[in-house]
């Protein structure tokens, strides 16, 4: 598996839902910072979104808007408009999954749009998340210049989302994890920044040191035996990887593995022994100390306050 794909994979993208909203004349919605990933499909009007005071996106029909870290943000019919008692729609995914939403005024324009959400892991996340863009905006995704892969899982997806068939919530986590990462691969072949941790997932040498600490944590990695993997002198290696990526290769293996290690204790039932051994540390102590450098905390005591917080 390459490092994109492992890197979805470890992210967990799941329990995928939609709206649509049917605003009409002025309107605004709101939704609050989640760890997911958001999309707006605009079917028909027009869709002001404003994700910071100095940063709005305008969208029109045939446009889709993805927002990778699910930040907090503002829907809006104009760009004059008041917000004060704007829609919010944080939770509407889940209360009123796959329905249409009607809001606004009784009379004006109407916009049609499809709203997308998608939970992830955004601590396994980060790296990536880092290293996007605010937002991501596709034009026109209807004509025939639009990528053939958006067009063909959208009409997936609008087939699905009216059938209630065996696995379809499966098949929805699957179109919107495929809308996703084919949005991150389309960016990244636009990408002019080359020092940029996406640019290193497809460098024809430095992929294959991803590839191998994502895929094998455990193993007991040096930069001797990473640069060996891209075929480069552990100096070059050393270099080049820490120019692209920002960090050393042992920095960026310990992260990874610390971030991986969060992963298990919040949704596994192994024991801190285990967890130690299955991110590459041969000592429990060690492991445990390490974890708590990075995150204020024992592994234990991670682990209970995350329980503890799905309690409330």
């Amino acid at each position: 598996m390459d490092a994109l794909s492992k890197i979805f994979d470890d992210i967990h993208l799941n329990k995928s839902e939609f709206i649509y909203l049917n605003p009409q004349g002025n309107w605004a919605f709101q939704y609050q910072d989640h760890s997911a990933i958001i999309a707006y499909v605009v079917l028909s009007g027009e869709l002001y979104l404003e994700l910071s005071t100095q940063r709005q996106v305008y969208a029109q029909a045939g446009d889709i808007v993805l927002i990778p870290s699910g930040g907090s943000h503002v829907g809006k019919s104009s760009t004059q408009l008041e917000w004060l008692d704007a829609l919010d729609i944080s939770d509407l995914f889940q209360q009123k999954r796959q329905q249409t939403i009607e809001f606004g005024e009784a009379s004006g324009e109407k916009s049609f749009i499809l709203a997308m959400h998608g939970t992830m892991d955004s601590i396994m996340a980060k790296p990536l998340l880092n290293a996007l863009p605010d937002y991501m905006h596709i034009h026109h995704i209807m004509s025939s210049t639009a990528p053939e892969w958006l067009q063909i899982g959208l009409q997936f997806l609008a087939v699905e989302s009216h059938q209630i068939r065996p696995g379809r919530d499966k098949i929805l986590d699957h179109l919107i994890s495929i809308l996703f990462i084919e949005c991150v691969r389309d960016y990244i072949a636009q990408l002019n920044d080359s020092n940029n941790w996406l640019s290193a997932l497809t460098h024809p040498e430095l992929s294959n040191a991803l590839t191998a600490i994502h895929g094998q944590p455990e193993k007991s990695w040096t930069v001797e035996t990473l640069a060996e993997q891209c075929c480069m002198s552990r100096s070059k290696f050393a270099n080049l990887f820490a120019q692209i990526v920002g960090e050393s290769p042992l920095a960026y293996l310990q992260q990874h593995r610390l971030r991986l290690a969060a992963q298990y204790l919040r949704h596994g039932q192994l024991s801190i022994q285990q967890i130690a051994y299955k991110v590459g540390y041969s000592s429990e102590t060690a492991f445990s100390q390490t974890f708590k450098k990075q995150f204020a905390l024992t592994p234990s005591q991670y682990r209970q306050q995350f329980q503890q917080a799905l309690i409330k």
